[in-house]
C-alpha cells in the first residue's frame, strides 16, 4: 500500500508518500480500501513528535477515513467486503489501506458519497460523545463553541442546532462568522474584535452558556468560567492556546459548575465502539435527511499531505480539508 510518512519530526515538508506491506485484519478487524482521510489539528502535533499514537495504534498518521471492506477478520459482526463505510481510527487513515475495529466502522450516510464520507467521523464522534453524551446538551439550552469555522465547530452547530440548543460561536473573520451563521448559528462573535465573555452575556440576557465546546484550552480558561451559565458544563477538547491556565475555584464553585477534558483518540476501543454505535444511530438519521451537511473545504491527493497540513496550519479552512487516494 501507498502510506504518507514522516521522516522526522518537523514541518509539513517531513511528509512524504512511501510504499509499506499491506495489513491484515486480526479478530475483530477489518481492512478498509481507503477512497479518503481528512487532516485534524491531532495530526499537525503528531508530524511536530508532540502526539504519540496509543500504544499498539499505527505509527501513520490519520484519524479518520471513509472507504470500501476489502477483507474482514473473524468475529467482525455484519461488516462483509465490499460496504461502503466510514470509520474512527487511532492512526493509520493517510494510506490508501487501513486496518480498524469492526465497532469503530459505521455505514456511510445514504445521501453522502464515499469520498465526502471521509469529513464525517472524527467531528460526529467528537461532537456526540462531548455535547451530548458527557455534557448533556438539552433543548432551548445555549451552546458556545469555539473555533466555530473549522471542522469540529461547522458540525457542532449544525447538530445542536436541529436538535434544539440555541448556538453561539466563535470565529476569527467576517467570512466565517457568515458561514456559522448559515449553517445555524444564532450568535455570532469575532473573537478579534469582541470579548466572547460579554457577547455571550448580552446574547443570553446574563445567563449564559450552558455547555461550552473549547478547542483552545489553557489561554480561554478563565474566560470560559466567567461565561458559564450557572451549572454550565465545560469541556475542553483541545490545546491550540497552551496546556497550562489558572482556574478560580471560587468562581466554578458559585456558579456550580464542571470543566470537563476529553481525547477520543486514546479510549479504549470497547468506548470507541459505543461512540460510534450512537453516532449511527442518532447523528445518521440527521445527515441522510439532508439536516446537516458534511462541510468540506477542499480535497486534495494524499501526496500532498504536507500542502494540506500547511493549509490547516494558516487556519484558512472552512470545515475539513479531505486528502483522496484516487491520484
Amino acid at each position: 500500500m501507498r502510506a504518507v510518512t514522516v521522516s522526522e519530526p518537523g514541518g509539513p515538508e517531513v511528509l512524504s508518500l512511501s510504499e509499506l506491506p499491506d495489513p491484515e485484519p486480526g479478530p475483530g478487524e477489518v481492512v478498509i480500501d481507503v477512497a479518503a482521510t481528512a487532516v485534524n489539528r491531532a495530526d499537525l502535533l503528531q508530524r511536530q513528535g508532540l502526539y504519540p499514537p496509543p500504544p499498539g495504534a499505527s505509527e501513520i498518521i490519520g484519524l479518520e477515513c471513509s472507504g470500501t471492506v476489502s477483507a474482514v477478520g473473524p468475529e467482525v459482526g455484519d461488516r462483509k467486503v465490499g460496504d461502503e463505510v466510514c470509520a474512527l481510527l487511532a492512526g493509520g487513515g493517510y494510506a490508501t489501506r487501513v486496518c480498524v475495529p469492526a465497532g469503530q466502522v459505521m455505514p456511510v450516510p445514504s445521501g453522502v458519497d464515499v469520498v465526502t464520507a471521509a469529513a464525517l467521523p472524527e467531528v460526529a464522534c467528537t461532537v456526540w460523545s462531548n455535547v451530548f453524551m458527557i455534557a448533556g446538551l438539552q433543548p432551548d439550552e445555549h451552546l458556545l463553541v469555539h473555533g466555530g469555522a473549522g471542522g469540529i465547530g461547522t458540525f457542532a452547530i449544525q447538530l445542536a442546532s436541529v436538535l434544539g440548543a440555541q448556538v453561539l460561536t466563535t470565529a476569527g473573520s467576517a467570512e466565517k462568522l457568515a458561514v456559522c451563521a448559515d449553517l445555524g448559528a444564532d450568535v455570532t462573535i469575532n473573537y478579534r474584535e469582541d470579548d466572547f465573555v460579554e457577547a455571550v452575556r448580552a446574547a443570553t440576557d446574563g445567563h449564559g452558556a450552558d455547555v461550552i465546546l473549547d478547542n483552545m484550552g489553557a489561554s480561554y480558561l478563565g474566560r470560559n468560567v466567567e461565561a458559564l451559565a450557572t451549572e454550565g458544563r465545560l469541556v475542553i477538547i483541545g490545546m491550540q492556546g497552551g496546556t497550562k491556565g489558572e482556574l478560580d475555584i471560587a468562581a466554578l464553585l458559585r456558579k456550580r459548575g464542571a470543566v470537563v477534558a476529553t481525547a477520543l483518540r486514546s479510549r479504549p476501543p470497547e468506548e470507541k465502539a459505543a461512540i460510534c454505535a450512537a453516532v449511527a444511530e442518532h447523528v445518521w438519521p440527521l445527515v441522510a435527511d439532508g439536516r446537516i451537511r458534511p462541510v468540506v473545504h477542499t480535497s486534495l491527493p494524499l501526496a500532498e499531505a504536507g500542502k494540506a497540513h500547511a493549509l490547516m496550519e494558516a487556519s484558512d479552512n472552512v470545515g475539513k480539508i479531505l486528502l483522496t487516494t484516487d491520484a
